[in-house]
C-alpha cells in the first residue's frame, strides 16, 4: 500500500497531532513513513499543511501538485486552497465547521458560500462534523481525533493499530477522550 496525504488545517487545531498518530499507525503495520510539516503563520491562526507519505520507500516527505491521494482538511477553504494537491479521483475529508480568517472577520472579506460544492465536483468527499463529534466525546479538543476516525476508513489498519497510535500519541489524561472521538469518527459508536 502507499498513500500519501496531505493533513490541512488552521493553527491550533491539532494538525500535527493528527499527523503523528498517522504516522505511527503506519509504522506500526511496517510501513516506510515520511513527514513534513509547513506552519505558516500558524500562531496567528494562519494555514498548517502537513504531508503524510506511506508505502515501501518513501524517499521524500513532500507531495507534489495532483500526487495526494486524499486530504484530510480541518477547515473548508483549507480543503479548497490544498485541492490542486489532490489526484484525480481522490478523496477529501473534511470537517464542516468553518473557522473564519481574519479578513473575513473584520468584514473586508466573506466567506465563500460555495467551497462544498467546488469540493464535491473534484473529488469523493467525506463530510463530517468533527466538531460535534468531539463534543459528544467530552472534549472539544479531540477534533482532531474525531476527524481522523473519518479519514480511517479509507486505510486498512486494524482497530488495534489505530487504538494503540492514539495511546501512544495523545497525552495519557486524554487518552480515554480521544479513543471515544475515533470510535464516533470512524462510525463505531
Amino acid at each position: 500500500m502507499k498513500k500519501d496525504i496531505i493533513i490541512c488545517g488552521v493553527g491550533g487545531q491539532g494538525t500535527l497531532l493528527t499527523s503523528r498518530i498517522l504516522g505511527h499507525v503506519a509504522m506500526s503495520a511496517g510501513l516506510d513513513v515520511k513527514l513534513s510539516e509547513v506552519h505558516g503563520m500558524s500562531q496567528r491562526g494562519g494555514s498548517v499543511v502537513t504531508y503524510v507519505r506511506m508505502g515501501d520507500g518513501i524517499a521524500s516527505p513532500l507531495i507534489e501538485k495532483g500526487g495526494a491521494d486524499m486530504i484530510i482538511a480541518f477547515e473548508e477553504l483549507e480543503a479548497v486552497r490544498y485541492l490542486p494537491y489532490l489526484k484525480k479521483n481522490g478523496h477529501v475529508v473534511v470537517n464542516t465547521n468553518r473557522i473564519l480568517p481574519m479578513p473575513v472577520i473584520t468584514g473586508a472579506a466573506a466567506y465563500p458560500e460555495n467551497l462544498m460544492e467546488i469540493l464535491t465536483a473534484a473529488a469523493e468527499v467525506t463530510a463530517v462534523d468533527a466538531q460535534a463529534l468531539a463534543e459528544k466525546a467530552g472534549s472539544v479538543r479531540s477534533v482532531n481525533v474525531a476527524l481522523l476516525g473519518a479519514a480511517a476508513r479509507q486505510f486498512s489498519f486494524t482497530p488495534q493499530q489505530w487504538q494503540e497510535a492514539i495511546r501512544s500519541c495523545v497525552p495519557a489524561k486524554t487518552v480515554e477522550k480521544n479513543l471515544l472521538a475515533f470510535a464516533y469518527g470512524n462510525g463505531e459508536k
